[in-house]
């Protein structure tokens, strides 16, 4: 006998090299010591993070570092769920969330057709609750009720270096954390090709 899942939306995760995440930080860190450009690259107005430090990553750098890698993950996620080779992998946004001591993301969903979370920083988290679920600075990702045999939500304890890549009408939320350290993670939109990520045009 072989569990499937024929239902619902499917996630892809994966990890970037430590090498990878080491050149991200440095530029976040770099962006963050300039006033004028980090407001420059603000991004907080267009996102509904409780989160007070929300940024974009300059075009050239992601184009140098990120562009390549996402497209080939991206690719590899489709075609593993669909069996489908696209050739479009168009990055929209891509942004930078520095989370602190008590902030966090509410429920939402992004634009575009696939979107993506990845872990650049995790803290110690301080928790004070013996409950069995550590839910403090995790994400959940929600879809539907939850019924027998269906789950309606899955929860990723985030390490440095994991990204989810799921749809990008799945809605999930970061939740807050007591701790004095940065629960630092970048998100991004994408648009594929429309043939594919349009099932209405089959």
């Amino acid at each position: 006998m072989r569990v499937i899942s024929p239902f619902g939306p499917k996630i892809a995760k994966l990890k970037f090299s430590s090498k990878l995440i080491d050149i991200i930080n440095k530029e976040v860190d770099q962006i963050s010591n300039k006033k004028k450009l980090l407001k420059k690259l603000d991004y907080s107005k267009k996102l509904v993070g409780q989160v007070k430090q929300e940024f974009q990553l300059p075009k050239k750098f992601l184009k140098k570092y990120l562009e390549k890698v996402i497209s080939r993950e991206v690719k590899n996620y489709i075609y593993q769920t669909l069996g489908k080779k696209i050739k479009k992998v168009s990055i929209k946004n891509f942004w930078v969330v520095r989370q602190f001591n008590n902030e966090y993301n509410p429920v939402h969903y992004h634009d575009g057709h696939i979107s993506g979370v990845g872990y650049l920083k995790v803290p110690k988290f301080i928790s004070e609750n013996n409950k069995k679920a550590k839910t403090d600075g995790t994400i959940d990702f929600i879809n539907g009720n939850k019924m027998f045999l269906s789950e309606s939500i899955y929860n990723h304890q985030p390490k440095v270096g994991d990204v989810i890549l799921f749809p990008n009408y799945l809605m999930h939320t970061a939740y807050p954390f007591r701790s004095n350290g940065e629960r630092r993670s970048f998100s991004f939109n994408l648009e594929i090709d429309d043939k594919v990520a349009n099932v209405f045009s089959r």
